[in-house]
């Protein structure tokens, strides 16, 4: 069993995850959750140069915790790895450094560079 002091210094409460319990089984976390749990854990990782490849991290998140989900990206950044992000939550992409938007469509219709470059701050 974890004490809050230490599942706060591993990111755990940061991540989105406040409602689970620590003796909840792997297996019974939901995509999202997991990816959250394993972004938190490569917080006190000391890999650099990674690149870490996330698709949605932000999904079934409370709209109160999307802020905590960009400051944990934003931190796996600043240890010095890159973090590629395949996201539709407007605010998540707001707070990306760069902006690569694939579509307009899916499948035979999609795949085509809609927008590449820096986001609009303001």
């Amino acid at each position: 069993m974890y004490s809050h002091a230490n599942l706060v210094s591993h990111g755990w409460l940061q991540c989105g995850n406040r409602y689970l319990s620590v003796d909840r089984a792997t297996a019974t976390l939901s995509g999202g959750e997991s990816q959250r749990v394993k972004t938190a854990k490569q917080l006190n990782c000391s890999l650099v140069g990674m690149l870490y490849v996330l698709d949605e991290p932000s999904i079934g998140l409370h709209p109160r915790d999307i802020h905590n989900q960009i400051e944990m990206l934003t931190a796996l950044r600043n240890k010095g790895n890159h973090v590629l992000v395949v996201e539709h939550e407007a605010a998540v992409i707001r707070a990306a450094d760069h902006i690569i938007e694939i579509g307009p469509h899916a499948g035979a219709r999609g795949g085509r560079l809609v927008f590449q470059g820096t986001p609009v701050r303001g």
